[in-house]
């Protein structure tokens, strides 16, 4: 098969997705490598039907990526993930939106265009989680205990003003400290806990564990609202059971068994038979039972020599989203 990747700079060096084009190579499909942000891409050539079986995006919020990948979804090539599912999540304030509308557990949500309009909220749901609605990584989320702190001074380019784009807040969910992060390869799940970056003291190891029902139902009808295949969900366990606090297309897939073969085998097969990308917000969508059972072994073709690409650092880099 023939895909192309579309990687920005903040993933030039990065396992998740540089380690599942090499696999992909190694099996002997052809795989060409798109960096918008820092080079020069002729479209008008790159984009035309039937250039590619499919084209897959690792991109930040926001960033050239994702139109290119809408310019080859507009020629009929297949995207991985389908690329309305994408737009659906990259804006937090219309996937918060989305997700409660289908009776999704997301906390209430506000939208301001600066961090003191939320100082109209009332104080009794305070704390706030404030965060950017297209941010990404954990990068700008803050906890504000009480009103008279939204104006405190947040980190070097965060966004405290216009320029910084939309924010979102929600009434903070008390929770232990630790985090689950879901991932779905294709319908399969597979759970991880980790330290939540609102509690950096609170010391967790990052490791696989057992996936509840409860949970499971959750992240499978995530995907079936937002039309995702590849996709990692951010949930707390507060104290009247789980919540979503954020949802990323193709995350890193941390922590996940065999994640490199897992990942090229769903990328493959989405290639060949399509993206779910059911994202009909009038539409209500049946809940498929989740898969957790393990992911059938995947038998390389034999390989072949490749161009070079960055070999990403180790470990890995850190799971998208953040509250």
């Amino acid at each position: 098969m023939r895909l192309c990747f579309l990687v920005e700079e903040q993933y030039r060096h990065d396992g998740m997705p540089l380690e599942v084009i090499h696999q992909l190579r190694a099996w002997d499909h052809q795989v060409d490598v798109l960096w918008p942000g820092r080079s020069l891409i002729r479209i008008s050539e790159a984009i035309q039907a039937g250039s590619h079986d499919a084209w897959v995006l690792k991109t930040v919020s926001g960033g050239p990526g994702l139109t290119l990948l809408e310019a080859a979804a507009s020629v009929g090539l297949t995207t991985v993930n389908d690329v309305r599912a994408i737009r659906g999540v990259r804006d937090k304030a219309l996937a918060a939106v989305i997700a409660r509308s289908k009776g999704l557990p997301v906390p209430v949500t506000y939208a301001a265009a600066r961090p003191e309009e939320f100082a109209e909220i009332p104080e009794a749901e305070f704390p706030l989680v404030v965060k950017p609605a297209d941010g990404s990584s954990g990068r700008a989320v803050r906890l504000v205990a009480t009103p008279d702190r939204l104006l405190a001074p947040v980190e070097p380019g965060g966004p405290d003003g216009p320029a910084g784009g939309l924010l979102i807040a929600q009434p903070y969910v008390p929770n232990s400290g630790t985090d689950l992060k879901v991932y779905s390869v294709a319908g399969e799940l597979y759970a991880t806990e980790r330290c939540s970056p609102l509690h950096p003291a609170h010391a967790v190891r990052e490791r696989q564990v057992p996936l509840t029902p409860e949970v499971a139902r959750i992240t499978a009808e995530i995907g079936d609202v937002f039309g995702l295949d590849l996709y990692g969900v951010d949930i707390l366990l507060g104290p009247d059971g789980p919540v979503i606090v954020d949802i990323n297309d193709f995350p890193s897939f941390r922590q996940v068994p065999d994640a490199v073969a897992r990942v090229s085998a769903a990328v493959l097969d989405l290639a060949r038979h399509g993206t779910r990308g059911r994202v009909e917000s009038v539409r209500e969508v049946p809940l498929r039972e989740a898969s957790v059972r393990e992911a059938a072994p995947v038998a390389p073709a034999p390989p072949f020599t490749v161009p070079p690409l960055p070999r990403p650092a180790r470990p890995a880099a850190s799971i998208g989203g953040g509250r």
